[in-house]
């Protein structure tokens, strides 16, 4: 009876699978003695071909070893493992894992997943494992760690976030990593996280601080981290940069409004700063077009500028325009406002502008008419009367901004009656329109000559030769300043041809001076020697056709003699050519004379 009672006890314990402990499919199981002297169980399931968890984990199990399967994905809890202590998954092709995927392991102290395909993780199943202290996650696709996840990661020891593609971390995990463990407990923290590509900007200063000056409980599997962006930086260790902490942009204070009158150019700056440089932009708040050129400058002390410039304004120019600096803390903005007014003018006989005034000069301008040919006045008298007209000031007169588009104002290619002026307006439009205004110096009546738009030269026609004139240039309807002004005279050009006259007879005078001495001296040369060759006059025998090449002596007596010396002169000049023709007795002297031909 005992014995069949027993056999019964046995057959229905092999029968229950968890006391029996039956291992998964495609696994391998085995027991191992704890310290403690208890049996624990160890799983490992290493099948390529495996591509979901084992369904059925034997509750005793303490170590679960899942390697190199073709597992993609954990879709819940692991079961019921409530002994499981160690959680091995490395060299998978986990992609994706569970929220639910440590419910119930409230046991388990190592959790190691390198080598998979994790671009993401599910740090908040980390409270699930409140005993968790080794986290590995090396060799995977992890682009950043959320700031939420240092208050799962607190307690942990070791963390190995090595060869993934972490660009930064959040400050709070830095904090959470720095801070010490609680009273009673010692112990170091591991970090891994080395073979990432850095992007070394100011968001990396804390991580790039925290190396530096790391608390006495932490170890780091590799300290020496270098950046690889951007491009400049890339392979330069975290030790030898100096990076700046991140700010917000904040704006420069400026003008909040600008007047400016009617054609003139204007220039509207805004400038802010910020970790990194803030990008800045202008826009109309209603809405309209920019009508101008927006140029980017950064100043010395690293702020931001941005310019944007109006040429030619006109009345739909005016309203608020808004200057932004954005950069990736935030962004920051400030309005200005810009108003266009008419420029100051009355008008007189016909309608036309009266007194071109401006700060030094003052004049009238006269309706178009005939050119002024007619009689001139008497030319100005001394200096005095110029610098005394050019003191007159007239009161209040405004400076206005157009005279900043006109500059390099000069008189080039004069005539007897005419003159060119020429400028340079680099601020001025295609449409912007000049107008010239000149009269004779020391009257208050001036005529206007038109220019047409764009053009920055202009000739002017019927001046009176040895005349000193006054002319100013500046934008249609506008009053100009005395650098747009010039004063020049006809008789210039008279004094100049007159010059260059005198000069001319100066230089003919010096080569005639220079030239014929050495001309009659060359001559004289010449002369000379052909006198030598070939003097005139000879025997009447020989018929003017032979040339006697002896020079006479004096004798005593004072009768003339052929000297020995110049024969022999005369035969080492010439070739002897004697000829039958040219033979001839001398009689004086008893000596015999020798002819040579030329």
């Amino acid at each position: 009876m005992r014995v069949a009672v027993g056999m019964l006890w046995l057959l229905a314990l092999w029968g229950h699978p968890h006391a029996q402990g039956s291992c998964p499919s495609q696994c391998s199981c085995s027991l191992h003695v704890l310290g403690d002297g208890s049996k624990a169980r160890t799983v490992v399931c290493s099948d390529p071909d495996m591509t979901l968890p084992p369904a059925s984990v034997p509750a005793d199990t303490s170590r679960l070893r899942l390697e190199r399967t073709s597992v993609r994905r954990v879709a819940g809890a692991l079961g019921p493992l409530g002994r499981l202590e160690q959680l091995w998954l490395p060299y998978n092709a986990l992609a994706e894992l569970s929220g639910l995927m440590l419910r119930g392991l409230r046991r388990l102290r190592e959790l190691r997943l390198p080598g998979n395909r994790l671009a993401a993780f599910p740090w908040a199943a980390l409270a699930d494992a409140p005993r968790l202290r080794l986290l590995d996650l090396q060799a995977n696709l992890l682009a950043a760690v959320p700031a939420d996840a240092a208050r799962f990661l607190r307690n942990l020891t070791f963390l190995d976030l090595s060869s993934n593609r972490l660009l930064r971390l959040p400050p709070e995990l830095l904090a959470a990593w720095a801070r010490p463990f609680p009273a009673g407990q010692r112990a170091s923290r591991v970090l891994g996280l080395q073979d990432n590509p850095w992007a070394c900007d100011c968001r990396l200063y804390d991580l790039a601080l925290f190396l530096e000056s790391w608390a006495p409980n932490l170890a780091f599997i590799e300290a020496r981290l270098k950046c690889a962006s951007p491009q400049s930086l890339a392979g330069v260790a975290f030790s030898q940069l100096e990076l700046r902490k991140c700010q917000s942009p904040e704006l420069r204070p400026g003008v909040a409004s600008v007047r400016s009158p009617l054609g003139s150019a204007v220039l509207l700056r805004c400038g802010a700063t910020g970790v990194p440089g803030p990008e800045m932009s202008w826009r109309r708040a209603n809405g309209h077009p920019l009508n101008g050129t927006v140029h980017q400058e950064v100043s010395g002390d690293g702020a931001s500028w941005t310019l944007l410039g109006l040429p030619a304004v006109s009345p739909r120019d005016s309203g608020d325009y808004i200057c932004q600096a954005k950069n990736f803390l935030g962004v920051s903005e400030t309005v200005i406002s810009l108003a266009i007014t008419e420029p100051p003018a009355s008008t007189e006989r016909g309608g036309l502008p009266e007194a071109a005034a401006y700060n030094r000069v003052v004049a009238r301008h006269v309706p178009d008419g005939p050119e002024p040919g007619g009689p001139a006045t008497a030319p100005p008298g001394p200096d005095a009367e110029e610098e005394l007209s050019l003191q007159q000031v007239q009161v209040g007169a405004p400076e206005h901004q157009g005279a900043r588009m006109l500059r390099s104002l000069k008189v080039v290619g004069d005539t007897y009656q005419s003159a060119t002026l020429v400028w340079k307006a680099p601020q001025a439009g295609n449409t912007t329109a000049f107008s010239v205004l000149y009269a004779v110096f020391g009257q208050r009546d001036m005529r206007r000559v038109a220019v047409q738009p764009g053009k920055t030269r202009v000739t002017i026609h019927g001046l009176v030769p040895k005349t000193k004139y006054v002319a100013c240039v500046c934008v249609r309807e506008l009053v100009p300043q005395k650098e747009q002004c010039v004063i020049f005279s006809t008789d210039e050009v008279v004094d100049t041809e007159a010059t260059q006259r005198l000069i001319n007879v100066v230089v003919i005078s010096v080569a005639v001076v220079i030239a014929l001495p050495l001309t009659l001296l060359v001559c004289c040369g010449a002369a000379r020697r052909r006198c030598r060759r070939c003097p005139p006059g000879g025997p009447a025998e020989a018929g003017g056709a032979y040339v006697n090449l002896d020079r006479l002596g004096h004798s005593d007596d004072g009768s003339e003699e052929l000297s020995q010396h110049s024969l022999s002169e005369a035969a080492g000049l010439l070739s002897a050519r004697p000829s039958l023709d040219s033979q001839v007795a001398g009689a004086r002297g008893g000596r015999r004379i020798n002819e040579y031909l030329c």
